[in-house]
């Protein structure tokens, strides 16, 4: 009778340890095809919530389907582990593979995210019917779930931690298919006994598990393969960051980077970019000895900004310390930044910036805000009156800020949006625009919290610049296909720049 208990009770810690492994796979998925589609569609928050509330949704569908599966559950059971771990585990190779290829790829995303919530959906009501019989029902809800939450815990905070940087989007989605497909192959033969088709399913398992181990050992062929349809030109770094994917690539010894897809520059004329950025707000100050850049983890705006000999010091904060040790460390990028964030006088602080400016006290000369475009909410907080507001403490009352306020040609209402919400915190602000021919027209706005400043003036100038020749006026000049529109202000609590971002650039 002892022995009777004991096995019993076994086979319910076994059962519960794999609620608890296949509840962790699960929700690495959901989280798989979160990150993938916010590095190819953009807008991480409308793709999360997407991804989240489909696969809330599937998940629901399966449990109601699970009612009726009535005949041989325990090889039911373990087939859905084993297409658990097939489609999971596969997507993002299928999906990158395909991105290219397919015209409404994002609801062949989706189907993918409905597909796996379908079976995931199914797990617990099948598990719950074997259990049934051998555990009190009380006992049965609370231990099943409290385990499926575990899981659910765990995965979350490993995967931006510890997964994605490491293995990345793809590696992490084969390497838990492979975990699924584990567990579906100790379950037939810790199950055996229970099985009506051993035999067929061992066989099943071991093909899974083949599968999906000859797409993980060449999971970087694939990667490199996919991105090399997606990039026009040769690749030659990618690695995948806890906050995006970074691709360098060259094309006839000019190097572009992309981050998530996006092109952020290109050494072709990155320098138009970054003296325009830079050059008016160092030109219109009087003793720029102390610099904050805000973003612009690349140094590219750090390498202008030295061009002063009065500069002491450049205090830079990125988000993504990925991003700086690569133009730390990378030969060819650290001969295009000339060294700068390696300098003795540059201190680089890798944090949310939005955080940081609100409890910064250190006053600036000169502010270069050199964030990417507001794609997404975790950005666009970043364009907020709240943020402008907090910028205020650390300035000095003398101080130039330059902002990038991205394309007023393509993004007319975004590029005002910015332009409005500084100036309802700093009136004395100057919107400016030029050409970067891999960009096409691209704004920027200077501003100072004093009144007084001549944002024309030129009290410092240095030599050799290739493209901006101080002449500021001329910037400043906006035809009528770029003119000002009606906006409205970009605040913490609406995000209205992110709704105008993602409206104008769809269209493009």
């Amino acid at each position: 009778m002892d022995k009777k208990i004991t096995k019993q009770k076994h086979f319910e810690i076994f059962l519960l340890v794999a609620v608890f492994i296949i509840s962790t796979c699960g929700l690495i998925y959901e989280l798989v095809a979160g990150a993938l589609a916010s590095y190819l569609l953009g807008d991480s928050v409308r793709q999360f919530s997407f991804v989240i509330g489909i696969y809330l949704f599937s998940m629901g569908v399966g449990s109601y389907l699970a009612k009726f599966i009535k005949k041989n559950i325990f090889d039911r059971f373990i087939e859905i582990e084993l297409l658990i771990g097939i489609i999971g585990g596969s997507s993002a190779v299928i999906l990158f593979l395909l991105f290219q290829h397919v015209e409404h790829f994002q609801f062949l995303l989706y189907f993918f995210v409905f597909l796996t919530g379908c079976l995931a959906g199914m797990e617990i009501p099948l598990l719950m019917s074997i259990l049934k019989d051998r555990v009190e029902f009380r006992e049965l809800i609370s231990n099943v779930f409290t385990f499926d939450y575990i899981g659910a815990l765990i995965a979350s905070v490993l995967f931006p931690i510890l997964l994605l940087p490491k293995l990345g989007v793809m590696g992490t989605s084969l390497f838990f298919g492979i975990i699924n497909t584990l567990v579906g192959i100790v379950l037939c033969f810790y199950l055996k006994e229970e099985l009506v088709k051993p035999k067929q399913l061992k066989l099943k398992s071991f093909a899974s598990l083949l599968i999906l181990i000859i797409l993980l050992v060449y999971s970087n062929d694939i990667l490199k393969y996919s991105e090399n349809q997606l990039y026009a030109n040769r690749i030659i770094y990618e690695h995948s960051t806890t906050y995006q994917r970074i691709v360098l690539t060259e094309n006839k010894g000019d190097y572009q980077l992309f981050l998530n897809n996006n092109l952020q520059f290109n050494t072709k004329d990155e320098y138009r970019y970054h003296e325009v950025l830079v050059h008016p707000a160092m030109a219109a100050t009087k003793n720029p000895e102390r610099v904050l850049i805000l973003g612009g983890g690349d140094g590219l705006a750090a390498r202008e900004v030295y061009k002063y000999p009065q500069v002491k010091e450049i205090t830079l904060v990125d988000l993504d310390e990925g991003m700086t040790d690569l133009f730390k460390t990378n030969e060819i990028l650290v001969d295009y930044n000339k060294n700068t964030l390696n300098d003795p006088r540059t201190t680089v602080i890798n944090t949310d910036a939005f955080i940081w400016i609100k409890n910064n006290t250190k006053k600036f000369d000169v502010v270069i805000i050199d964030f990417p475009d507001p794609s997404n909410y975790s950005l666009g907080k970043l364009y907020t009156t709240t943020f402008y507001r907090s910028l205020m403490q650390s300035l000095d009352s003398q101080a130039v800020v330059a902002v990038q306020t991205t394309s007023p040609y393509f993004a007319p209402k975004s590029f005002w949006c910015v332009n409005e919400t500084i100036g309802s915190i700093f009136p004395n602000n100057q919107a400016y625009h030029t050409y970067v021919p891999s960009f096409g027209e691209w704004g920027f706005t200077l501003f100072s919290p004093e009144m007084k400043i001549n944002l024309n003036r030129v009290v410092n100038k240095v030599e050799g610049l290739k493209y901006y020749d101080y002449d500021f006026k001329k910037l400043t000049d906006f035809p009528d296909d770029i003119a000002p529109r009606e906006v409205e202000i970009n605040r913490l609590d609406n995000q209205i720049l992110v709704r105008y971002f993602d409206e104008e650039w769809s269209k493009i």
